[in-house]
């Protein structure tokens, strides 16, 4: 099998489920997975945190499913299972011995067909007090920890869909009526506005006719409104100081970028690489080896269906100004501008982002959610190849290119210092 040319069925029920079927014998496992088509950026300014509110709502049972046995279920039938939330999307996976399939599709057509009807004002309460702890221990009392939410407040312009954490606000968690959530299910948790994935070890027909079996009585959704918006370009540097409980002082340069599968969304995925990827990469090896000003330094590129960000953060070593940091980092940002990348550097990371992008497929787990990946944002499952040769074509000129288009212009300047300091620091 090439593993990047999957070969798929895609094919929809009369109630607009899309389901993709990819049929891989070479071992007894199955991966279920499904996408709603509904994420963070669903939400509007006082309401936010909604979606993933659904991730820890999902599994509180269904109509047919007690509180809690989807988990014991799975388990039991020697399986794993989890869900995720992003600003797009909202997933839900199984990987179970391929015997155990009915099971898994059983489960997920239960929550959303029938899970209103098992809904209590107790679990809903439950749950918000879980997300609520859930923000408290990750983001407020976490180090560091309310830095993305301090960045894509101020990257993004008030009201765009990416402009809060996904998590949501803490007063908006605390304000979810039953009203709420039973608007949004019924809004977004439809089969129209969900794709299924199944891959692995199965029987083609007898699946079809289980997915039928399960999904095909669920009343199909309204349309769903699409969401259209742009990210503008920062009008000025803005410069942001949170005093925090850390040690050290750390710096985050953030400038708005492109978007997912877009033109320079791949070229800023290798600079980054090539900034702090490795031990020998630019920043790196200057800053944290030779220079000795920064415990660390990282870059990524952050891209959604809506907008992007490139990111680069460095935490100070003891008595180094931040900065110093950022002259650093803006004078190699400059570099790369003005010289250009080394034919060595460009193909020492694309080696390594292919071998890292071969090994995860070996995952069945991960093969099934590249697939709803790929066909969320192109509408093409089988988009491995199309995939990873974005990043075999960059050149060191689209590099320099992506770099004179975004990181040259105004962006935001994070400063997260330990709260015993002075303004003055």
């Amino acid at each position: 099998m090439n593993i990047l040319d999957l070969k798929y069925e895609k094919y929809k029920l009369g109630n607009g489920l899309e389901v993709i079927l990819h049929q891989n014998n070479s071992v007894p496992l199955v991966a279920v997975n499904i996408w709603y088509k509904v994420g963070s950026s669903a939400e509007v300014k006082g309401k936010t945190g909604i979606a993933h509110l659904f991730e820890h709502m999902m599994f509180q049972g269904s109509e047919h499913v007690p509180k809690e046995m989807h988990f014991r279920y799975i388990q039991e039938a020697g399986g794993t299972l989890n869900g995720s939330t992003s600003t797009d999307r909202t997933n839900y996976y199984e990987k179970l011995p391929a015997d155990s399939l009915e099971l898994a599709l059983w489960l997920e057509s239960d929550r959303m067909g029938f899970f209103l009807p098992a809904l209590t004002q107790e679990k809903l309460d439950n749950q918000k007090d879980v997300v609520k702890n859930e923000r408290l221990e990750r983001y407020e009392n976490q180090p560091y920890g309310l830095a993305w939410e301090l960045l894509v407040t101020n990257i993004y312009p008030e009201g765009h869909p990416y402009s809060w954490p996904t998590i949501g606000f803490l007063n908006d968690i605390a304000g979810y009526t039953m009203d709420d959530v039973k608007s949004f299910f019924k809004t977004y948790y439809a089969p129209n506005n969900a794709t299924l994935v199944v891959a692995g070890d199965f029987e083609t027909e007898k699946t079809k006719l289980l997915i039928e079996k399960y999904f095909g009585e669920i009343s199909e959704g309204k349309p769903i409104p699409a969401i259209k918006t742009e990210t503008p370009d920062l009008p000025e540097v803005k410069t942001i100081v949170h005093k925090d409980n850390v040690q050290l002082d750390r710096i985050y340069l953030a400038w708005p970028s492109d978007k997912v599968f877009s033109k320079d969304d791949a070229p800023l995925d290798v600079l980054s690489d090539i900034l702090t990827g490795s031990k020998n990469s630019r920043l790196y090896k200057s800053m944290v080896f030779e220079k000795e000003i920064a415990q660390d330094v990282s870059a990524f590129q952050y891209s959604g269906k809506l907008g992007g960000h490139f990111t680069i953060v460095a935490t100070a070593k003891p008595g180094v100004s931040l900065d110093d940091l950022k002259s650093e980092i803006l004078n190699e940002i400059e570099n790369v501008s003005s010289s250009g990348i080394s034919d060595k550097e460009l193909t020492r990371s694309k080696n390594g982002i292919k071998s890292s992008f071969v090994f995860s497929l070996q995952n069945l787990e991960h093969l099934a959610d590249h697939m709803n990946l790929y066909n969320f944002y192109l509408n093409e499952p089988n988009s491995f190849s199309f995939d990873l040769n974005r990043y075999n074509k960059v050149s060191g000129e689209d590099i320099v290119n992506s770099v004179n288009r975004y990181l040259k212009k105004p962006y935001v300047d994070l400063r997260i210092i330990p709260a015993r300091e002075t303004d003055e620091n």
